[in-house]
């Protein structure tokens, strides 16, 4: 993970990761199946899932897609 980020933003990023995560087993679905749904690589969504990634606007929408939820929903985390 880069080292510009401060740590509130590293455990942010992290947070955010486990929601799709939380997400995509509630969805029963493999990293590979939504990587594939969503048309982003497989160890991209492994990233993010791991707080490793500052995710874009767009990929966030085309998971959420993926997921058949809307954005906010990965979103939902605990402060």
């Amino acid at each position: 993970m880069s080292k510009s980020y401060s740590e509130k933003e590293k455990e942010l990023l992290i947070k955010v990761g486990q929601r799709i995560r939380e997400l995509r087993l509630k969805s029963d679905l493999s990293q590979e199946k939504l990587a594939f749904a969503s048309d982003l690589d497989r160890t991209y969504i492994g990233s993010v899932e791991r707080g490793e990634r500052n995710i874009s606007v767009i990929n966030l929408n085309k998971i959420s897609t993926a997921l058949n939820v809307d954005s906010f929903e990965l979103l939902k985390i605990e402060e």
